[in-house]
């Protein structure tokens, strides 16, 4: 048997509300008819009313994440938690790879509750190279500026520093 629970949980938590509002209706019902489980249907509506609340703050906070097709792992290096992060990927990548985890980064870092002085978010990518034993040296492969107000923002700028990838070699 395959069973399969859909994983939004607005529809949980629609559910939960529907059942909160029947225990608080028969809660009701065994106030006024004095029966004798009333006090535990208060318990069960308290409980159900909870239950209902939390399941509401998750449908609100998880959202599915997206998949970039092209995209490579990546490293959080620096997140500001407002409009600047840094990425870094491995000195293994190119152009295209860049620019496809240049749109992953700038999903899966969307955040509703992020600011910033002008409502753009800037994402660098970055990678490391050793130019001489000892020396270590970052080199920026690309960037993107998104919409810090917009999930799906289709004005955002992705620029790829091609002239850079000439330092992996």
């Amino acid at each position: 048997m395959n069973l399969t629970l859909p994983t939004d949980f607005s529809i949980y938590a629609q559910w939960a509300g529907i059942l909160t509002l029947v225990c608080l209706g028969l809660t009701i019902i065994a106030a006024i008819a004095r029966w004798g489980i009333r006090f535990r249907l208060v318990g069960i509506t308290g409980f159900m009313t909870v239950l209902t609340i939390g399941l509401f703050g998750l449908s609100l906070g998880l959202s599915p994440r997206s998949f970039v097709e092209g995209s490579v792992r990546y490293q959080l290096i620096y997140d500001n938690g407002a409009d600047q992060v840094v990425v870094a990927v491995p000195n293994t990548v190119n152009p295209t790879e860049v620019e496809a985890t240049l749109r992953q980064v700038a999903a899966d870092f969307y955040s509703p509750g992020r600011i910033g002085l002008n409502n753009q978010m800037t994402i660098r990518v970055r990678t490391i190279i050793h130019p001489e034993t000892g020396l270590s040296k970052p080199v920026y492969l690309g960037e993107v500026n998104r919409s810090l107000r917009q999930r799906n923002d289709e004005n955002m700028t992705i620029a790829v520093f091609n002239q850079e990838f000439k330092q992996l070699l």
